[in-house]
């Protein structure tokens, strides 16, 4: 198997890999707003509350998995540029609070390395891809 085989198929792994990750928490959120919510120690009190974690975790959660679907099967290389973008301001969110609020728990640290080390994959991933030339009858 060539280099460039083997970078196509990694990228094709690690988009599925993060696709299946946003559809986890989609299916979370849909099913049990407060069980995201209890990943980070907050209580829901009202339906408004529920809603909400429902549109931001499981719609758009939904919506980035579809799609990264797509991405994987139609746009590679947009796909690797998009996971770079996503998991990079996911890290410089939790940067951010770091900076202004202060340390982050062990949940926030471990997603923060989580998310980090996903940025740099699909930077490395995306300077890395060349598709696959097609030839036209």
């Amino acid at each position: 198997m060539n280099k460039q085989k083997m970078i196509r198929n990694a990228a094709r792994v690690f988009m599925g890999v993060s696709a299946l990750s946003m559809l986890s928490v989609s299916l979370m959120a849909f099913s049990s707003p407060q069980a995201v919510m209890d990943l980070v120690h907050v209580q829901l009190t009202n339906n408004d509350a529920f809603s909400s974690i429902r549109g931001i975790y499981g719609g758009v959660g939904l919506t980035l998995f579809i799609g990264i679907v797509y991405m994987l099967i139609k746009e590679v290389k947009r796909g690797l540029q998009f996971l770079t973008m996503l998991w990079g301001f996911y890290a410089l969110s939790r940067v951010l609070t770091i900076l202004i609020e202060g340390e982050l728990g062990a949940f926030g640290t471990q997603w923060l390395t989580i998310e980090t080390t996903f940025c740099i994959i699909a930077l490395a991933l995306n300077m890395a891809y060349r598709p696959a030339r097609t030839t036209n009858a």
